[in-house]
């Protein structure tokens, strides 16, 4: 599905155009499924001429994390370090695994109960580093969506008031709603882009 709609272009074409990156990033993917927003965010720094530092990414499923090695292998990246892990139980990752300059996580916070999703994005804040960023991007709240994402995938959707309520309840003081950049608009239809800072 994400091939059909060429979420990974839309990936590396909006983090191609951010303001946060720079060179030398230490990076978190929280959730990070098969890799999308990893290999698309390599992408836009090599574009720039940069690398991150240093990946760490986990997710849930080891199916998925099997299937992101392969595509790390395929498109020659190092540097990522893989792990399972539950974005409510963070204290299983690593001690290292902290002082993050950048945080992403893509398509995955939607699958906790909205009760979780403020614990979960603090969790996440505390990794942070003091002048980090996370960027979130998580399904939004329309009809349209409705068949796809809440029957379909048996996920959450959003309004942007009860996300902002959520990251601020978090203790994130920075919360902006940004968008996929043209030819990727259409993503927007999907989902929110959340860049917050604590």
């Amino acid at each position: 599905m994400i091939g059909l709609l060429r979420y990974p272009q839309g990936l590396a074409r909006f983090f191609a155009h951010a303001a946060f990156l720079r060179p030398d990033l230490k990076v978190l993917d929280a959730g990070c499924g098969t890799g999308a927003v990893t290999l698309a965010l390599h992408t836009a720094l090599a574009g720039r001429g940069w690398q991150p530092t240093h990946v760490d990414a986990f997710d849930l499923t080891p199916s998925m994390l099997s299937r992101f090695r392969h595509a790390l292998h395929r498109a020659a990246i190092a540097g990522v370090e893989l792990a399972v892990a539950d974005v409510r139980h963070l204290d299983t990752l690593p001690v290292a695994w902290q002082d993050y300059d950048l945080i992403v996580s893509s398509a995955m916070l939607e699958y906790l109960p909205k009760a979780a999703l403020p614990a979960a994005l603090q969790g996440l804040r505390q990794r942070l580093r003091p002048d980090g960023t996370l960027v979130v991007f998580i399904s939004r709240r329309s009809a349209f969506m409705v068949p796809f994402i809440t029957k379909w995938w048996h996920a959450r959707l959003y309004g942007k008031t009860e996300l902002r309520a959520a990251f601020q309840q978090a203790g994130y003081r920075n919360v902006a709603f940004e968008r996929f950049p043209f030819p990727y608009s259409y993503l927007n239809v999907w989902g929110h882009v959340v860049v917050a800072r604590p």
